[in-house]
C-alpha cells in the first residue's frame, strides 16, 4: 500500500451500545468500498473484525480490532471498540486514537446506557461527535422516534443530514438535506444506487429538517447566523462548509441513516467521511503531562518532532506481543529508534504494520495521523508515548473505574503455579482495566474486572493461549475482628527446666478505637517494672495473636493496648519470655473486651434505565443495603448504596439477568462495619470448618 498523505487520512472509532451493529457496519463499509470481497456477518463468525475464536462463539465483540478502507483516494482507519458493559473501558483507550467517535444508534432500540456512557467518552477527549443509525430496515425501526430520544439526551445539535426514504422492510435510501437530492439503492445488496428528486411525500419533512439544519449551522458561526438573517436560507456550499467547522469543533452532531444487512446509505457515510470529518491535523491536542506532572498539550503536526502513542496492545500466538499505535507528530519509519517517554526505555522499532482486523501487512512509512502496528516491541505498552528527544511530555492516562468485581483464581494442576503470573502479566498488558493481586489476609490470588463474563473471557484466554487453566471461586470475604469493650488482664508466663527458666509478666489495658483506626501500642510502664529492652517483645507478641484472631481466625484491628506493669526475673527473663506473656495477655483481654465480628462495605452505584430502578432499589434492600440516593442522567438512573460485601459476590449475573443486560455497576470499598448477631455463628462455624 501507498503511503497516504495527512489530510488524505480520516480516523473513526466506532462506538455504541452492545449489540447496536457496530461490526457489521465495519463489515459493511469494507465490502462496499472493496476492501474485502464478501459480506461479512456476526452470526456467521466471518467479520474482519470480530476474529477471536470466543468473539465468533459469543456474537460478540470483545476487544477493540482496527481495520482500513481505502476510498476515494483516502485511508479511512476504522477501530471497531466493544460495547458490552463489562468490555466497554476498551472503547474509551481506543478513542485516544481517533479524531471522530461514530456513534452508532439502533434504530429499533434508540438510546442505550452504553451509548451515553462512550458518548460521554468521546466527549472527555474532545473528539467529533457524528451517529449513525443502523437497523433502519427492520421491523419497528423509526427514525423520528430515535432522533427524538437522541436530542433529549444529547441536545439539539444531534442534527439529521440524511431523512430515510421508506420505512422499516421499505427502507431504500436516504434524502441529503445539504443538496435536497435523494439515493435510492438498488435492491440486490451492491450498495449502487440513483440520484434521483425527493420523493413528493417526503418533500415537506425534507425541508422542514433541512430548515433545522441551517439554523443549527447558522448558529456555529457568526458570519453565516448573519448571511442566514439577511438571506432566509444558506446555500449547499455555506451549509456543507458551517457543517464541517460545526463539526469538527464539536459544536454540531450530524446524523446518518443506513442499514448493514441490505448495504443502503452505507457508501454515502463513506463520501461524507471523506468530505466532513475532520483530517487527524484538525484533531484537538492531546492531552499530555510533563514530566513534572504539570498539564500539557501534544500538537498534531505533520513536520513536527516525532510522537507515537499505543493504544491497543494484544498477544498474537505466532507473532508475539503487537502493539497499535497512532502516529501523532512527525513521520514514522520502519527501522526507527524512538524513546519510550512513559518508560524511559529505548525501543527499537522494526517493519511497520497496516491491519485489516487480524491480517497485517507491512508498509515503509506511516505519517502523522496514520494508525498502524509494530511487532516485538521489548518493553511498550498499551498508554505508552515514544517519540524523539525534542518531545518532553506523554500522553495523559485514560482512567478506568475501580473494578466491579473480583474472583478467586486457583491453577488446577501444581505446574501451572508457577506459570499463572507470567501468563496473567501478558494478559494484563492487553486489558488495563484489569486488576491482579494477592490478598495478604487469605493469601488468594484475585484477579479482579468489570464483571463477571469479563473474568470468563480472561480465564478461557489464559487456558487457549498460554495453557494456565485455572478454577474461579468468589473471594473470601476479608473479615475482620474487633472489641466493643475494655479489658483490664494479665499475662504470665513462667516455665521452670532444668538451668534457666522463663518468665515474663505484663499487666495490660484494653479498649476500643474507631474503625479504620488499626493497633495503637502505648507504654506506660514507670520505674522499671520490665526493662525497656522487653517492652519491644511484648508489643510483638500482642500483634502476631492478634493476626489470628479470637472469634474466628480473622485479624483484630481497630484497638488500642496500654502497657502499665509487670514484673521480671534478673536470671529467667527473655524477649521469649515477655513475647509470650504479651500474647498470653491479649488472650484474656479478648475473652473480657467483648469481641465482635466486622464487614467490609462497599459503596456501589448502578447504572440502569428508569424502567428498572425500583427493582435494582428493591434487591439491594434485601442484600442489607442502605440507599444512598440517586441521580438522573438522560434516561440513565443512578441509584447509589452502602451495601456489605459479601452481599455482592453473585450480584453481576443477577443485575444481568434483572435488566436484559442493560445494567451496569461501579463497586469500592467505603468502610468496615459490625455483622449482625444472628449472623455471627454461622461465619464462625465456617471460619473453624474451613481452617
Amino acid at each position: 500500500m501507498s503511503t497516504f498523505e495527512s489530510e488524505s487520512i480520516r480516523n473513526i472509532g466506532v462506538v455504541g451500545h452492545g449489540d447496536a451493529g457496530k461490526t457489521s457496519l465495519v463489515s459493511t463499509m469494507l465490502f462496499a468500498s472493496g476492501d474485502v470481497n464478501r459480506l461479512g456477518k456476526v452470526e456467521e463468525g466471518n467479520t474482519v473484525t470480530d476474529y477471536d475464536e470466543e468473539e465468533i462463539e459469543r456474537q460478540v465483540t470483545l476487544t477493540s480490532s482496527v481495520a482500513y478502507s481505502q476510498w476515494r483516494d483516502h485511508k479511512i482507519n476504522i477501530v471497531d471498540t466493544p460495547g458490552y458493559s463489562a468490555f466497554v473501558q476498551d472503547a474509551k483507550m481506543s478513542l485516544l486514537g481517533v479524531e471522530t467517535a461514530l456513534v452508532v444508534v439502533d434504530a429499533v432500540e434508540g438510546v442505550e446506557v452504553q451509548t451515553e456512557q462512550v458518548w460521554g467518552f468521546a466527549e472527555e477527549l474532545g473528539l467529533a461527535r457524528a451517529v449513525v443509525l443502523t437497523k433502519m430496515g427492520r421491523e419497528r425501526a423509526d427514525f423520528r422516534r430515535t432522533l427524538q430520544t437522541l436530542q433529549e439526551n444529547f441536545g439539539r445539535s444531534v442534527v439529521p443530514v440524511q431523512l430515510p426514504i421508506g420505512k422499516e422492510h421499505e427502507f431504500k435510501g436516504v434524502v441529503d438535506l445539504t443538496s435536497s437530492r435523494a439515493y435510492l439503492y438498488k435492491s440486490d445488496g451492491s450498495g449502487d444506487f440513483i440520484e434521483a428528486d425527493i420523493p413528493e411525500d417526503l418533500q415537506s419533512e425534507a425541508e422542514s429538517l433541512r430548515d433545522e439544519l441551517v439554523e443549527i449551522v447558522a448558529e456555529s458561526d457568526d458570519e453565516l447566523m448573519e448571511r442566514y438573517f439577511e438571506e432566509g436560507t444558506l446555500s449547499e456550499n455555506e451549509v456543507r462548509a458551517g457543517l464541517r467547522k460545526s463539526f469538527r469543533e464539536g459544536l454540531v452532531f450530524p446524523v446518518f441513516c443506513v442499514s448493514s444487512l441490505h448495504n443502503i446509505g452505507v457508501k454515502q457515510l463513506l463520501d461524507e467521511i471523506i468530505t466532513l470529518f475532520p483530517n487527524p491535523l484538525e484533531r484537538k491536542p492531546f492531552k499530555a503531562v510533563t514530566r513534572q506532572g504539570d498539564e500539557a498539550e501534544i500538537i498534531p503536526l505533520e513536520d513536527g518532532p516525532l510522537a507515537v502513542y499505543v493504544f491497543k496492545t494484544f498477544a498474537d500466538p505466532f507473532a508475539g506481543r503487537i502493539n497499535i499505535l497512532r502516529v501523532i507528530s512527525g513521520s514514522l519509519k520502519s527501522d526507527t529508534s524512538l524513546k519510550n517517554l512513559t518508560r524511559d526505555q529505548s525501543e527499537r522499532f522494526g517493519s511497520l504494520q497496516i491491519f485489516q482486523g487480524k491480517g497485517h501487512e507491512a508498509v515503509p512509512e506511516l505519517r502523522a495521523g496514520d494508525i498502524g502496528g509494530v511487532l516485538k516491541l521489548k518493553d511498550t505498552g498499551t498508554g505508552d508515548t515514544l517519540g524523539d528527544a525534542a518531545i518532553q511530555t506523554t500522553v495523559k492516562d485514560v482512567d478506568f473505574p475501580a473494578p466491579a468485581i473480583s474472583f478467586a483464581i486457583e491453577p488446577r494442576t501444581r505446574g501451572d503455579e508457577e506459570k499463572i503470573s507470567a501468563a496473567i502479566a501478558k494478559v494484563l498488558e492487553e486489558d488495563p482495566s484489569l486488576r491482579f493481586s494477592r490478598d495478604a489476609q487469605t493469601q488468594e490470588f484475585l484477579l479482579a474486572g468489570t464483571g463477571q463474563v469479563h473474568i470468563e473471557v480472561v480465564v478461557n484466554r489464559l487456558k487457549t493461549r498460554y495453557g494456565v487453566d485455572v478454577d474461579l471461586k468468589p473471594p473470601k470475604v476479608p473479615y475482620r475482628e474487633t472489641i466493643v469493650g475494655t479489658a483490664d488482664v494479665q499475662g504470665r508466663h513462667k516455665k521452670q527446666t532444668g538451668g534457666h527458666g522463663q518468665f515474663g509478666d505484663c499487666r495490660i489495658r484494653m479498649a476500643p478505637l474507631e474503625r479504620g483506626a488499626g493497633f495503637d501500642f502505648e507504654d506506660k510502664i514507670f520505674g522499671g517494672s520490665i526493662p525497656k529492652g522487653y517492652i519491644p517483645a511484648v508489643e510483638k507478641g500482642i500483634k502476631e495473636a492478634a493476626l489470628k484472631g479470637f472469634l474466628a481466625g480473622y485479624p483484630v484491628v481497630d484497638f488500642r493496648v496500654t502497657l502499665y506493669d509487670g514484673s521480671y526475673h534478673n536470671v529467667d527473663s527473655s524477649e521469649m519470655a515477655f513475647k509470650i506473656a504479651g500474647a498470653l495477655a491479649f488472650k484474656k483481654g479478648m475473652e473480657q473486651a467483648r469481641p465482635a465480628l466486622i464487614e467490609p462495605v462497599m459503596d456501589i452505584e448502578v447504572y440502569v434505565p428508569e424502567e428498572f430502578a425500583g427493582d435494582v432499589m428493591g434487591d439491594l434492600n434485601a442484600r442489607r443495603g442502605k440507599i444512598q440516593g440517586m441521580d438522573v442522567k438522560g434516561r440513565t438512573q443512578i441509584v447509589r448504596a452502602q451495601v456489605p460485601f459479601a452481599e455482592m459476590l453473585n450480584y453481576a449475573p443477577v443485575l444481568t439477568s434483572m435488566t436484559g443486560g442493560r445494567g451496569s455497576y461501579h463497586m469500592e470499598h467505603s468502610h468496615y462495619e459490625i455483622v449482625p448477631a444472628h449472623m455471627v455463628e454461622n461465619i464462625v462455624q465456617e471460619a473453624k470448618r474451613e481452617d
